[in-house]
This record gives C-alpha cells, sequence and structure tokens, in this order.
C-alpha cells in the first residue's frame, strides 16, 4: 500500500518556447535618436573652450603661483615657489655667464699689448740727440707662451760718444761696433751696431741661453750625460778635445766649459743636444735675432756664424729682465759668464770693485766682448764691442780696453744732487730756550708743586 504523503510530484515537461519577437524599430525613433546624439554632441563642442580655459589656467597657476591664491589644503607656499625659483636662478646664471664671454673678448681686443706692433724698429740717427723712444721689440721663446716684449730705448748718450769719436781718431785702420746700454734709464750708445758681423765665440752666447730655456722646459736636466763623439772634437780653445770619444759630461758642466774656456767642443755637444744648428737659428728667430745665424761648427776660423753687437747687448739685456729664460736660470747662466777666465778686453777698462759677466771671440778677423757690468754703486749697463780688425791686429784689444775705460768713467761719475740753500751768514743760535710756559691749569699745578718741592 503506497503512501501518499510519500508521493513526488509530478514532473513538468520541458517545452521550447519560440523566441521573442523583436519588434520593429519605428523610423521615426530613429530620426528622434539621431537628433538627440547630434545636440550631445554641439553640446560638448560648445563646452570643449572652457574646458581648455580651466587647462590653462592650472598650469599658469602651477608656474606663477602668486596669480593663483592659496587655498586651504592646498600644498605648502615653499614648494609651489620652487620651480618659479629655480627657473629664474638658470636665467640669472645664463645671463651672467653671456655678459663675462662678451666683457672678456671686449678686453682681449683692445688690450694695448695685444694691438703693439713687433718687429726690430730701426736705430734712430746717432748724428741726431733728439729724446724720442726707440724700440726694440723682440718675440719671446714660443715654449715661454709670454706676450710680445719690448726692450724700450729712451735716447742716446752725447757725452760718451764725443769720448769714442775721440777714440778712433787713433785706430783709423780699426772697423769697430759698439752697442752700449744704461739698464736703469734706457739711455744708449748705438755705433754702427746693427751691421752683420763675424761672431767667433760670442756665439756661444745665444746658445748658452738656448740651453737653459730647455732646461727650464724640462727637455734637459742639468746632470744629464752628455756623450763626446769624435764629430764633435774641435781644434782651438778647451780641454775637451783631448778625451777619448765616447767620454760622459754631465750638461751643466758642458755648458759652463763652453763659455769659461771658451770650449769649441762642448759647443759642438750642445749644437747637437739642441736640435741642430738650424733648429737653433729658427729658435733665434723667434727671439727676434735676424742678424744672429750657426752655419758651421766650432772652431768656425772663416767667420761664416755671424751675429751684431746690437743684437747680443739685446740678448744680454732681455736675459738679465729675465725675459728669456727663468729667473733661477738667469742666475746660473750670468754666475757662469762671470766666471770666463779671459779678462783682457772689457775687464781690463773697469775699477776694481766692478763685476762683469761676459763672453769674449776671437778670430784673426775679429775680436769681441760683449759683457754685463755691475758698478758698486749698484749702476748696471751692457758693453758690446766687436772690432773688425787686419788680420790679429793686436791694437784691437787696445782699443777695446779704451771703449770699456770711458764707457766705465762716464756711468761711475757720481750723480748730481741738488744744493740746500744757505742762511744769511748769522751764527747759529746756542742760547739756552726759556722753560715752557705751562698751556693749561693742571700743568701749572704741578709746575708749582713742583718748585714748592725743590
Amino acid at each position: 500500500m503506497q503512501n501518499d504523503g510519500s508521493r513526488r510530484p509530478p514532473r513538468k515537461s520541458l517545452v521550447a518556447l519560440p523566441p521573442p519577437q523583436r519588434q520593429p524599430k519605428s523610423p521615426i525613433l530613429k530620426n528622434d535618436r539621431r537628433q538627440e546624439s547630434k545636440k550631445a554632441g554641439q553640446e560638448r563642442v560648445r563646452k570643449s573652450p572652457q574646458r581648455l580655459r580651466s587647462a590653462d589656467s592650472a598650469i599658469i597657476s602651477s608656474v606663477h603661483p602668486s596669480r593663483n591664491p592659496v587655498k586651504s589644503g592646498s600644498l605648502p607656499q615653499q614648494r609651489r615657489n620652487f620651480p618659479s625659483t629655480l627657473v629664474y636662478g638658470t636665467r640669472l646664471l645664463i645671463l651672467g655667464i653671456g655678459l663675462g664671454v662678451v666683457v672678456g673678448t671686449m678686453l682681449s681686443i683692445w688690450n694695448p699689448v695685444n694691438r703693439q706692433p713687433g718687429g726690430v724698429s730701426s736705430t734712430p740717427n746717432p748724428s741726431h740727440n733728439s729724446n724720442v723712444v726707440a724700440d726694440i721689440s723682440l718675440k719671446p721663446a714660443s715654449t715661454l707662451g709670454d706676450n710680445l716684449m719690448t726692450l724700450r730705448l729712451t735716447q742716446e748718450i752725447p757725452p760718451l760718444r764725443n769720448a769714442i769719436q775721440s777714440l778712433m781718431t787713433e785706430y783709423s785702420q780699426l772697423a769697430p761696433a759698439i752697442f752700449i746700454l744704461d739698464l736703469d734709464t734706457g739711455t744708449y750708445l748705438d755705433w754702427k751696431a746693427t751691421s752683420p758681423l763675424a761672431a767667433a765665440s760670442t756665439i756661444k752666447v745665444p746658445i748658452l741661453v738656448a740651453f737653459f730655456q730647455d732646461v727650464d722646459a724640462g727637455k734637459i736636466r742639468l746632470d744629464e750625460e752628455l756623450t763626446l763623439r769624435e764629430e764633435d772634437r774641435a781644434d782651438g780653445s778647451g780641454k775637451m778635445q783631448y778625451k777619448q770619444p765616447g767620454t760622459k759630461f754631465r750638461a751643466l758642466e758642458t755648458a759652463t766649459q763652453m763659455i769659461i774656456n771658451s770650449d769649441n767642443s762642448a759647443t759642438n755637444m750642445l749644437i747637437a743636444r739642441l736640435g741642430g744648428s738650424q733648429v737653433l737659428n729658427q729658435r733665434f728667430r723667434e727671439w727676434g735675432l735676424t742678424a744672429t745665424e750657426i752655419r758651421n761648427k766650432l772652431p768656425d776660423i772663416e767667420g761664416t756664424n755671424t751675429t751684431s753687437a746690437k743684437e747680443l747687448a739685446t740678448l744680454m739685456a732681455r736675459v738679465n729682465q729675465g725675459q728669456l729664460v727663468s729667473l733661477r736660470s738667469r742666475d746660473r747662466l750670468l754666475d757662469i759668464m762671470r766666471r770666463t777666465v779671459n779678462n783682457s778686453l772689457l775687464p781690463r777698462g773697469l775699477g776694481k770693485e766692478a763685476t762683469i759677466a761676459h763672453k769674449t771671440g776671437n778670430i784673426g778677423s775679429m775680436l769681441a766682448d760683449v759683457g754685463l757690468i755691475d758698478l758698486p754703486s749698484g749702476k748696471r749697463y751692457i758693453a758690446s764691442v766687436m772690432v773688425q780688425r787686419p788680420r790679429n791686429d793686436t791694437r784691437a784689444t787696445q782699443l777695446i780696453n779704451k771703449i770699456s775705460r770711458v764707457t766705465y768713467q762716464y756711468f761711475s761719475k757720481p750723480i748730481p744732487t741738488p744744493k740746500l740753500p744757505i742762511g744769511d751768514g748769522s751764527p747759529p743760535d746756542t742760547s739756552i730756550p726759556s722753560p715752557v710756559t705751562p698751556t693749561n691749569r693742571l700743568e701749572e699745578t704741578q709746575s708749582v708743586n713742583a718748585r714748592n718741592r725743590d
């Protein structure tokens, strides 16, 4: 017997329902929707300028915070000002750099040193005692990188010219070239001093200057060892010619022997070490020397190596001023030249207390000496004398001695001092001065108390 409560409800049968039918859209409804879409687009276009203006306002507010008042909840004022301060600071920095470049360019253009003409100016006519300032403009060595350097000459020295003129009447067969320069005042004597003449051993002076230039530039060490080669050995002056090829000498010793003993072998060693004669001649041109040239090794008996009295004096003056070499090298150079052994020319005309740094030159047709002289008074001058002569004429030695003597006497004259005004001739007042009268009450009281104590 079946229980009615346990009966399950009957299953409903699944019947496939037809899909809902789509209602055809009315053309009127389509037109309405198109109209609404068109109106919405026009509304968006109308509102777009307002949106752009709002965006521009936001950008301006971020760059210029002062134009946009700070509202509650906004960022701190310092953070909003930071971009503006950075921008203005960058602009000011760029402006300052630009102004600096412009000002520096203008100063370099108008610098009078850069506008100074170069070249060696002509020497004033000796027959005219004018006060016109003459310039000897010389290019510095390329290793120094200095500006154009000028040796200033003021006027000639008529008394010295007259004294030397009187000497020439005794030595009519000799042809001297003389240049005297007062390093304190720039006064000078130019006696046919620009003509190129046989240099003899005076050519060793510019070689010595070139040597110390390379020392300053680090190209040569003073303790560097130089080797004597067979082709460097030379007759004439010096003892290094008697050494065997392969013998080594320090560079400073070689340069010293070239000057103090006029060693020709040492000179040839230095010419080779400095790059050869052509390299040295180019350097002489850079210094502004046009008459100074090396054409042959030493000894140059034929006199093909040339220089002039004026160029030798000018070179010594520039060394003295520290223009071509450092001050340390200048001191070493002058110390070497003060130790020259041959003192038979310019030194013979000097007083005992005078000192001279000099270099001689001697071949059959030429006798020369150039030196820097210091007097006990502190006066410093340069004398450069080159004498063309008949072969080995000893009168050239006498002439150089006398030229040196009259020059020394001229510069040794005491400088006249102005006379002090003289009184009326009455005897001086030797009376005892009266006591000083007190000038105020305090001093008067102190004076009275002092008298009472006495």
